[in-house]
């Protein structure tokens, strides 16, 4: 998931077989529990916040992801670095990656 966990996510992860709406981002209308358990508003706050803990966690996946070269690109420059002995596709990954580290 690219996009910031939200109220909904979190009630989801809850209660993945459930039914139900969420009103402005904050409330939760319960509709069919399909086997699941109505979470509470601080089973959902806790789950929210481990959510938002593990996307702002992989920040830098995100970042590496828009910094990359196409794969077709990619492609291009290791058959050329195979071709012409260089290794300047290594040198591209390498610094997108040190640009944009693990945190």
């Amino acid at each position: 998931n690219m996009m910031e966990p939200t109220f909904y996510d979190a009630v989801k992860a809850l209660a993945p077989n459930a039914e139900f709406q969420v009103i402005d981002n904050s409330t939760l209308n319960w509709l069919i529990a399909n086997g699941d358990t109505q979470p509470t508003d601080s089973q959902i706050t806790t789950k929210l916040e481990e959510l938002k803990t593990a996307y702002n966690n992989k920040k830098y996946q995100r970042d590496r992801a828009v910094a990359y070269d196409l794969i077709t690109e990619q492609l291009d420059q290791l058959y050329w670095d195979k071709k012409n002995g260089t290794n300047k596709w290594v040198e591209a990954i390498d610094k997108v990656k040190s640009d944009n580290p693990k945190p």
